[in-house]
């Protein structure tokens, strides 16, 4: 018994298991760019899918003659398209300034409100833990993000809220260098591109190329085969917290 218990306690959620999910992107193109082909499959298989975008991504100006604030509204309209194509349905908006992201613990308990109100069952954000990510918007959405799925069960956390507790059953990290679950997008690899294409502020013809090219490589890797998978660290919230096995849970 004893040892089926730890054993337990030990494994990875099984990302086919989640069915209400919040997908949590640092800037309005990350989702597409990091998870875009889980996401697709999620929504096939009926998966309800939110997005929650924490910056108005008005610095990722690739040349445009729009202001700060004109490119962050079409940002916006960019990412709802994007999301809406790979089967996104709902879409919140935090409208942090684009690159101002450092207080970890206030945007937890924003992120945190959100998924007490939906009653998520799983979340998704950028792995903060990535060793070389210098993009500190990256850092503290993931860590944020990581302290909300542990604190959200809490009776009044956020601090004065209203809203129930929740208990997520997993948080899946992309953009990640470790990951424990490797998802085949083989038929979803080209709708990934159609949504990342949405972006056309931030990508022409020959980012797109670049990219089509290295994600396909990647997911070659990750399924060491011709199919292509996107990777995701998968754990539980017990995970995140005082649990040195974390980074190895395969």
């Amino acid at each position: 018994m004893e040892n089926m218990e730890i054993n337990a306690l030990l494994a990875k959620p099984d990302v086919q298991r989640c069915k209400k999910v919040l997908c949590i992107q640092p800037h309005p193109d990350d989702n597409e760019i990091g998870m875009g082909g889980v996401i697709a499959m999620l929504a096939a298989g009926d998966s309800e899918i939110h997005y929650l975008t924490v910056t108005d991504g008005r610095l990722g100006d690739m040349g445009t003659s729009l202001t700060p604030e004109q490119l962050a509204e079409v940002r916006k309209q960019e990412a709802e398209a994007a999301g809406r194509l790979l089967g996104a349905s709902k879409f919140f908006w935090l409208n942090h300034k684009d690159g101002s992201l450092n207080d970890i613990p206030a945007l937890a308990a924003e992120i945190g409100e959100i998924i007490r109100r939906e009653q998520y069952d799983t979340i998704f954000c950028p792995d903060p833990w990535l060793l070389y990510e210098a993009h500190y918007d990256h850092i503290v959405t993931g860590k944020a993000s990581a302290q909300a799925a542990i604190s959200c069960l809490l009776k009044s956390y956020p601090e004065g809220t209203d809203t129930p507790p929740c208990q997520i059953q997993a948080i899946g990290f992309y953009f990640t260098a470790a990951p424990n679950t490797v998802v085949n997008i083989t038929e979803y690899f080209d709708l990934k591109f159609k949504a990342m294409a949405l972006h056309q502020t931030q990508m022409d013809d020959q980012l797109l190329a670049l990219y089509r090219t290295y994600f396909k490589l990647r997911g070659n890797q990750l399924l060491q085969s011709n199919a292509i998978g996107e990777g995701l660290k998968m754990l539980r919230p017990l995970h995140l917290h005082c649990f040195p096995e974390a980074q190895d849970i395969l």
